[in-house]
Parts: C-alpha cells; sequence; structure tokens
C-alpha cells in the first residue's frame, strides 16, 4: 500500500443495495445502449478534442449521465478558468462525467489503465495523466507533472480520497496532489458528490426499515471486488437515480499554507448516515 493506494471498507456486499427487476431489463438495455453510442461518440471526436468548444464537452458529459437514467442536480457556482485542481469524493464511474460536466479537465489515473487494451490508447489520446500508485519515489515527478499541467492553464481532475467509498461514508483527501496546486499557485475547486435516490425503498432494506424519499442510494458505486459491468448495470436498472453536484466555493492560492490545511479545507463535511455502520470499518 502507498500514500496513492489507500483501503476502503466498502464493499458490494456490506454497502451495495440491488437495484431493478425482471421487468426492467428492456429498460435498462435501452439505457446501456445510449450510454456506450456516446462514449462512442466521444472516442469518435478525441482526435478534435482540443477544437471542441468546453461547453460542448461539458453537455456531453452530462448527457452521459442522463442516459444512463440518473438526472443530474447541479449547485453552486462556475469553477474558475485557466489552472484548476478540481477535486472530489469518490464514489462511482459515474464521478468522470459528472466532474467533466463541472469543467472538462485532465483525469488523474492509475498507471495499470495505460496498458489496458483499447482504453489504455484512448485514455493516453484523451490527456489523462498516469501515476503509478505503488512507486512511493515517483510521488515528486508525479506532483511535478501535474503541476506542470496546471502551470500551461489546464485544468486537473483528482480524487484524492485514493479509493472509492460506498457514499454514506468517505475517506480522508490524500495530501500529495494539493501540492501540486501550491506548487503551480492555482486555486483549487472542491466538489461535492452524492447520490440518492427519490422516493425509493431500496436504500432503506440495509437499515432495516423502509427509505424515506431522497435517501442517499449506494447503488451507483463501485467498490471493492465489483465489477464495472455489474456497477453499470446497476445504475441502468434503477429508478429514480439522482446525481447531486455541488460545486463549493473555490479556494484560491495563498489562503492556506501547505498542503495538509489546504487538503482538509477541500474535504467535503462528513456524510455518515446516522445507524449506518460499515461491518468491516477499521479505525
Amino acid at each position: 500500500m502507498s500514500v496513492w493506494l489507500p483501503s476502503a471498507p466498502c464493499t458490494p456486499g456490506t454497502c451495495v443495495e440491488p437495484t431493478g427487476s425482471a421487468t426492467a431489463v428492456p429498460r435498462a438495455v435501452l439505457r446501456l445502449a445510449a450510454v456506450v453510442a456516446l462514449v462512442l461518440a466521444g472516442v469518435v471526436l478525441l482526435p478534435f478534442g482540443g477544437r471542441i468548444p468546453a461547453e460542448l464537452v461539458r453537455r456531453w458529459c452530462r448527457w452521459i449521465v442522463r442516459a444512463a437514467g440518473v438526472r443530474v442536480r447541479v449547485t453552486g457556482t462556475a469553477a474558475p478558468t485557466g489552472g484548476t485542481l478540481l477535486v472530489a469524493n469518490h464514489i462511482s464511474w459515474l464521478d468522470i462525467p459528472l466532474l467533466g460536466a463541472v469543467r472538462p479537465a485532465r483525469m488523474v489515473a492509475k498507471a495499470e489503465i495505460r496498458r489496458w487494451p483499447v482504453a489504455g490508447a484512448l485514455a493516453a489520446r484523451g490527456g489523462v495523466l498516469f501515476i503509478d500508485r505503488d512507486r512511493l519515489r515517483g510521488l515528486p515527478d508525479t506532483v511535478d507533472h501535474i503541476a506542470r499541467a496546471l502551470r500551461a492553464g489546464q485544468a486537473v481532475g483528482v480524487f484524492p480520497e485514493g479509493s472509492t467509498w460506498c457514499g454514506r461514508a468517505q475517506g480522508t483527501f490524500r495530501r500529495a496532489a494539493f501540492q501540486a496546486a501550491l506548487d503551480a499557485r492555482v486555486p483549487v475547486q472542491p466538489v461535492r458528490l452524492r447520490y440518492r435516490l427519490d422516493g425509493g425503498t431500496a436504500s432503506g432494506a440495509r437499515l432495516g426499515g423502509t427509505a424515506p424519499a431522497h435517501r442517499t442510494s449506494t447503488a451507483p458505486a463501485f467498490v471493492g471486488e465489483d465489477s464495472l459491468l455489474a456497477s453499470v448495470w446497476r445504475v441502468v436498472s434503477a429508478r429514480g437515480l439522482v446525481a447531486e453536484v455541488e460545486i463549493r466555493e473555490a479556494i484560491p492560492y495563498g489562503s492556506h499554507p501547505d498542503r495538509r490545511s489546504l487538503a482538509r479545507a477541500a474535504q467535503p463535511g462528513a456524510t455518515v448516515q446516522p445507524g449506518w455502520i460499515h461491518s468491516a470499518v477499521v479505525t
């Protein structure tokens, strides 16, 4: 384990709620087809990425989430222009297009993705910044790589928890990426992500009762040994999923003296639900 590779107690068996039914399969298939079509459209346009207006990219990211059957609710003000470090809590694969809907950014991803067939090459062409999370010695180079992108006026998106959580609890923001913002003298834009189920009861099943409307939903979570296909299918099979994107006030450069205090300021408030306990939580 390294500072880039912390662990989370969330697992599909302990945290993730089931969704859908046999009657929901046709709707889920249509949603999945729409998501695939939008992703393929993005792949086709990838070589022209630098010439596509940012507003169109934001809309495309939002369309992907909406095509999966998830409504999007955005609150807060627009993210700063110029070099900006976008940081958010990490729950789902949906977090990536949701962050792109706030502001298109170069994402930081684990180096293993570069070796994936097809997807690795596409990610590299899309400007993803790869990090080797198992090599602590490479940490300074990684921070410098992010800082160079920020100095060039680009937005860089990071999930500082280093691992996905179920959404009913969260991890601590790791400090390394915030050093890049300090080195580049750019602001940090915190974004808080939350998924809820409108008027559903599935979220309450784990708590032994009927869920009230707007309860946090773990259905979109992509945690533990869960597969991407299983996570995607849960999302497209669900009814009433809402993604809430809170664009918090940007943290200007110079307002915090070091990366520790900067990470603490960017960290979202506690998300643990009353009565919710991870069976595997270790403090």
